[in-house]
């Protein structure tokens, strides 16, 4: 990738742009007009630009100028930016007037073209700031290659598009992975996927159940539970191989992965190796060296470590009538319930920075109908994410903090699906069979 010019300040007043989901805050309007190929590239660029439109769109950063309203003549490169004769004209196009103006009301513009260069696809894509003066409303630009295919023009697209989103503080997901249990085989097996639902590939092939799969925090290692044997044991894999790892199982009737710690050298699980109800015990990578966690006289499973501090986790339990989310030390002290006891609220998932949990709860619902909430847990406060679409379980975030992707059953089919933190801008990732339990990791394997 190369810089085209020295990128220059994006804002009149030097102020860093940031980004911010929410529902009502406002949000910088970007116009992505179509780009142009030559050449073989040409052909390329239907999946360019879609691409490109959708992974800013689906960011949670932007409102999208629609194309409809946008000037008729679209500049390819810098040197087609004219100067307006005089403050506020407006032209073909080919002034930035023309696009912050009306009816288009852009704040910034992001143009260039395509090429065929050496058997690549050469992308040349510049980010201006269409409310600054020309001399000054270059963000930047820069030059992009990739095969000579569709692959490659979505490689481009995202990179570029990458950039862009870098420029207001967003985190780009190309490259993580969702690894999810799908039954399309004829049985449940792990499964992952891009973040955007293409290149989906079958994990394992055990012909039984395997299910609830976690990912380690440096994305080399997977472990999730199987059934091949008869009864719940733990399953790790390694990532960049695929090859089963050692892990010694105790002898019990149940043994189930719930998440690595932050070193990824140890696992979370819950089991009922103590005997009676499952209880939560930390092991080694290999399953050595138990440790219990838990101890009260009833259920608890789920256990996800924070990610920001590594020393606390939170965990489900019935001890006091129906699961509720609690969380603790990872010594097993200090334990506290942070749902009220209402409904049934299960699935836990820590946000990236440690400060939200997204899970499931059947509150203001017969057992069983479940939607997605998000708790500030400062502050306790709960937002409801989904609303009278099925039944809505296992949210995990995306590593950018910004999107969350689960599972949904709508009519007959189970189905994974994404949305932004907000409840906003949901979209199905999955047709084929019945799809359910992702995690978002960040394994590019």
């Amino acid at each position: 990738m190369l810089v085209l010019g020295a990128a220059q300040g994006a804002m009149a007043d030097g102020q860093q742009i940031t980004g911010e989901v929410s529902k009502n805050a406002g949000k910088a309007a970007i116009a992505v007009p179509d780009f142009r190929g030559a050449g073989e590239a040409g052909a390329l660029m239907n999946t360019f630009n879609a691409t490109l439109f959708s992974e800013l769109q689906n960011s949670g950063i932007f409102r999208m100028v629609p194309k409809t309203v946008m000037p008729l003549q679209i500049p390819q490169q810098p040197s087609d930016l004219q100067r307006p004769p005089q403050p506020g004209a407006r032209g073909s196009g080919y002034y930035l007037s023309d696009w912050s103006g009306p009816p288009a009301n852009a704040s910034y513009l992001a143009f260039g073209y395509a090429a065929a260069l050496n058997g690549q696809i050469a992308l040349y894509g510049w980010l201006y700031n269409a409310q600054q003066d020309l001399s000054g409303a270059q963000v930047f630009g820069r030059v992009y290659s990739g095969t000579l295919d569709d692959a490659g023009a979505r490689k481009v697209a995202q990179e570029f598009a990458a950039d862009i989103l870098k420029e207001f503080g967003g985190i780009s997901l190309m490259g993580t992975k969702i690894y999810y249990v799908s039954d399309r085989s004829g049985h449940k097996e792990i499964w992952s996927m891009d973040y955007d639902g293409s290149n989906q590939k079958q994990f394992t092939h055990y012909g039984s159940i395997s299910t609830f799969p976690c990912v380690s925090p440096d994305g080399t290692k997977i472990a999730f539970t199987s059934y091949v044997h008869g009864r719940p044991e733990i399953f790790v894999h390694s990532l960049v191989s695929g090859n089963k790892l050692p892990y010694y199982n105790q002898h019990s009737s149940m043994n189930a992965a719930s998440d690595f710690t932050g070193d990824s050298n140890h696992l979370l699980i819950y089991s009922t190796a103590s005997g009676g109800y499952s209880q939560i015990f930390e092991t080694n990578i290999d399953g050595g060296n138990l440790q219990r966690l838990t101890y009260a006289n009833s259920i608890a499973v789920e256990a996800k470590i924070n990610p920001k501090d590594g020393s606390s986790m939170v965990f489900v339990s019935d001890r006091g009538g129906l699961p509720q989310l609690y969380t603790m030390s990872v010594d097993g002290v200090n334990v506290q319930r942070l749902t009220n006891g209402e409904g049934e609220a299960v699935n836990p998932s820590w946000s990236p920075d440690g400060q939200h949990i997204a899970f499931a709860w059947t509150k203001g619902f017969a057992p069983g109908n479940y939607n997605i909430f998000v708790m500030d847990v400062a502050s306790r406060e709960i937002t409801q994410l989904t609303h009278e679409e099925g039944r809505n379980e296992n949210p995990s975030w995306a590593p950018d903090g910004v999107h969350i992707v689960y599972s949904s059953r709508q009519g007959r089919g189970l189905q994974i699906w994404t949305m932004l933190a907000n409840g906003t801008e949901k979209r199905q990732l999955t047709t084929v069979g019945n799809n359910e339990k992702p995690v978002w990791s960040r394994s590019s394997y």
